[in-house]
């Protein structure tokens, strides 16, 4: 086992891409991705464990709060975690904290991915992708020096109460809003929806594309659709399209990356 492991959950390529930025820099670090259930979950034998994942609706992503309960960690090892997002850190990372208590954690403002509800440039502070980018990855180097370093964070990671307010509504409205998923006639039938989906939610049988209920609305079909072809209903019609630029769907649909 290497003496990093990063836990990361990455919808359209932003937490990723600061996780392979922060392995990078430790070196001797496994990505373990979480969009499905993870390939290793012990990792009792690892130095330092950290988490790296978005901010849904003021909440964790998908099933990450279950596979996270699943993780062995030595009670000795550093640990971390990450949340990016558009504005605020929600209360992700409490609740990682609740299961496994984290000894630092940062959150990271990056560019918005849900842009049926937002612009993709809807971030704080405002900026463009490009200069978003850089300044994610400068952070990136930062937190690496700060866990190369086993830095501990001082202050305490509160409730987020409001945040787990929030949360609680996301399933309901994901399910209200993925009935509007749908594929215009510029589909090529390419299949990278149904690849990046990591719910398995997007079957296409050559003639059509058929979404199923489990939706969590990471919007990478949306996202990384070549012709820009599946919106969710007419408002991300108008809207550009965003996904991390270093990120492709083969990188998001492995299971362990190596540094």
């Amino acid at each position: 086992m290497k003496e990093n492991i990063i836990f990361c959950y990455s919808g359209t390529g932003n937490c990723l891409d600061m996780a392979k930025n922060i392995a990078r820099k430790l070196g001797d670090t496994d990505i373990v991705m979480m969009r499905k259930y993870p390939a290793v979950t012990d990792v009792r034998e690892a130095k330092r464990v950290g988490f790296i994942f978005p901010c849904y609706a003021g909440g964790l992503p998908g099933h990450v709060e279950r596979y996270i309960r699943d993780i062995k960690v030595s009670p000795d090892a550093y640990t971390f975690g990450i949340a990016q997002c558009a504005a605020y850190k929600g209360e992700g990372l409490s609740k990682i904290n609740e299961i496994i208590p984290l000894k630092y954690w940062a959150a990271v403002t990056h560019q918005c991915t849900c842009i049926y509800l937002f612009p993709h440039n809807l971030m704080m502070p405002m900026m463009g992708a490009v200069e978003a980018q850089a300044r994610s990855e400068y952070l990136a180097g930062k937190i690496a020096d700060d866990v190369k370093n086993n830095v501990v964070t001082r202050k305490k990671l509160g409730k987020a109460l409001i945040n787990k307010a929030e949360h609680s509504v996301w399933p309901t409205l994901v399910r209200m809003k993925a009935q509007d998923l749908k594929a215009n006639d510029n589909c090529i039938m390419c299949g990278t929806c149904a690849k990046v989906c990591p719910m398995g939610n997007i079957k296409y049988t050559g003639k059509a594309v058929i979404f199923g209920d489990k939706c969590i609305s990471c919007m990478a079909c949306v996202q990384y659709c070549p012709k820009e072809a599946i919106n969710v209903g007419k408002v991300t019609e108008k809207r550009e399209r965003y996904h991390n630029v270093n990120i492709t769907v083969d990188d998001l649909n492995q299971e362990i990356i190596s540094f």
